[in-house]
């Protein structure tokens, strides 16, 4: 099994404000290649019987149109869904939208999953702190789960020593995206900061 620090630092990842007035928007994005086909790729990503072996339980009409519903998470609907490379769905209300791009790279495939929210909800750039680690631990699932090396419970896996310490170092990354992208102020970081470490390393945080 792959160190899971190593992968962390491998994501690349990127925070940034797009448009302006009302409709501007906080958009969070990782990006990961994975030593598989873009086929394979989409079938983990999009396959209900293989999410719940490294990301969690999904039920719905899982079609462009259809609605999905992701068991102790979000729910919303399905806007795009073009195999093997583009699926575009909201994520927990209509304003929460997630892109997921596939691109075949020889033999591998590079997976970017971009999380844009309204910048009335995100606050500032520092709102990827809510969502970055979260979805930096999926991509770990999926990398294992491509190699052969599912997680088992994905909900006891998150909440192991091993990924509470991948947590940390996703934060780490995450703090240092946001401050290098000029999103959000000094005090911003530090209060999304705080806040993804309550959420995401509970135990170090309340030691």
């Amino acid at each position: 099994m792959r160190d899971l620090l190593a992968e962390i630092a491998e994501t690349a990842r990127e925070v940034a404000r797009r448009g302006g007035g009302d409709d501007e928007l906080v958009a969070v994005t990782v990006r990961r290649e994975y030593p598989a086909a873009a086929d394979d790729v989409w079938e983990a990503v999009t396959d209900p019987a293989r999410l719940a072996r490294w990301f969690a339980p999904v039920t719905g009409d899982l079609r462009e149109g259809g609605t999905f519903a992701v068991e102790g998470n979000a729910d919303g609907e399905i806007r795009e869904c073009s195999p093997p490379s583009t699926l575009v769905l909201t994520w927990g209300g209509p304003g929460s939208v997630v892109t997921v791009r596939l691109t075949a790279a020889g033999g591998a495939t590079v997976l970017e999953l971009e999380h844009t929210v309204p910048l009335a909800f995100a606050g500032s750039g520092a709102g990827a702190l809510f969502v970055g680690p979260g979805w930096d631990v999926a991509l770990l699932g999926l990398g294992l789960h491509l190699r052969g090396e599912d997680v088992g419970d994905p909900v006891a896996w998150e909440g192991s020593e091993e990924v509470r310490r991948a947590n940390s170092a996703s934060i780490d990354a995450w703090v240092s995206t946001v401050t290098a992208s000029g999103t959000a102020t000094p005090e911003e970081v530090a209060g999304g900061e705080a806040a993804a470490r309550a959420q995401f390393t509970p135990e170090a945080t309340a030691s």
